[in-house]
């Protein structure tokens, strides 16, 4: 019997939603298509000059592919992606991250090109087709940088390794290059880019962060105070004092529109603070993955205590039917790991946090310090 796929729901919707309409899209174009001219579905994609009398499409557009090639990719991104955001998250908040990274980039493209029409009267423009996961396969890596931001990805044996917060940056330039082929249209760049900005203001100021599973403090912060999560950061390093000068007085006009609201002193020690899991500056995992791995720590603790009680009856119960089983005492697992605790954190990596390919570059020994 084949092993069944575990997938979380948001993640099995939108999977199956990305599916029904490429194809719905690619049989309308195939039963339409004209040698000369191009095929459009303004129903289900966002065509500026065309799709007006259809608002779902500034949503439903991110979710629908016009060729095999960027399918593939879109199916891969989202399955890998969406389990891991999902698992780390809750279905609710990966459901509301999803809806930014892609309502967001959609709007502002769209505003871009009648703006682009405006200026230069060239009709292109607003026939110009927006669609494509590529705001959200972009908002995937930010919110990657954000959970493991220390973490390298090694490729071609060794030969390159990257941090994780590098990846945003290149896959911009990447869709750039292929814009410039009939893969990918010119509004892709700018779907890129807009993806980028959504995605890390709605990560670095609005997403909401939970405390710890040990804190009593039934409060929750929003956004992201930590250094390592600056936007200077998809940056090289001798770029990075550039961009923060640039990047400042954005971040001020921004506030003077209450658009963004500036951390407190109180927010950033709240976030750094014994009531959070901290983010040192060597990296780590962010709190909402690592409040995760302690409730898996916990239930694997009540197991041991229970396997320990069992264990600790039965051997005594011939000597003495009426002493009660011994209770084991001494620091719990969370403070002193059982040497079972590492096997079984490895062997059940998907029922906490979902699949990762990322290898880290320290061995994370600030685990032990939260």
């Amino acid at each position: 019997m084949p092993p069944r796929l575990n997938i979380p729901p948001v993640t099995r919707v939108v999977l199956v939603v990305l599916l029904l309409q490429s194809v719905l899209s690619a049989a309308v174009r195939y039963r339409q298509w004209s040698a000369h001219s191009e095929i459009v579905v303004e129903w289900l994609t966002l065509i500026p000059q065309l799709s007006l009398f259809y608002p779902w499409t500034f949503l439903t557009a991110t979710l629908v592919e016009n060729n095999i090639f960027t399918l593939a990719i879109a199916g891969l991104t989202l399955y890998h992606g969406g389990r891991y955001l999902e698992r780390a998250w809750s279905s609710r908040e990966f459901a509301k991250f999803l809806l930014v990274a892609s309502l967001i980039p959609n709007t502002l493209t769209f505003l871009v090109l009648v703006s682009l029409f405006t200026v230069t009267r060239n009709e292109s423009w607003t026939l110009m087709t927006i669609a494509g996961t590529i705001p959200v396969q972009i908002s995937f890596l930010v919110a990657f940088s954000q959970l493991v931001p220390a973490h390298t990805v090694t490729l071609f044996r060794g030969v390159l390794s990257l941090r994780v917060p590098r990846f945003p940056l290149l896959y911009f330039g990447f869709v750039s290059a292929l814009s410039l082929t009939p893969l990918l249209t010119s509004a892709s760049v700018f779907l890129t880019l807009f993806g980028l900005l959504s995605s890390w203001t709605y990560l670095r100021f609005y997403k909401t962060v939970f405390p710890d599973l040990d804190s009593s403090q039934p409060t929750s912060m929003r956004g992201d105070a930590s250094e390592t999560f600056a936007f200077a950061e998809f940056f090289p390093g001798p770029m990075k004092p550039f961009v923060a000068a640039i990047t400042e007085p954005i971040f001020n006009v921004l506030v003077a529109m209450r658009l963004c609201t500036p951390f407190s002193q109180a927010d950033i020690s709240a976030a750094q603070g014994s009531s959070f899991i901290q983010r040192t500056a060597h990296g780590g995992v962010r709190a909402e993955a690592e409040r995760r791995r302690a409730l898996a720590l916990k239930v694997l603790d009540q197991r041991l205590h229970a396997a320990t009680a069992g264990s600790s009856s039965s051997s005594s119960a011939p000597r003495n039917q009426s002493q009660p089983p011994v209770q084991p005492s001494g620091p719990t697992i969370q403070t002193q790991p059982h040497p079972n605790t590492q096997a079984a954190m490895t062997s059940q990596p998907t029922t906490v946090l979902g699949e990762t390919n990322y290898n880290p570059d320290h061995d994370h020994s600030e685990k032990s310090d939260s």
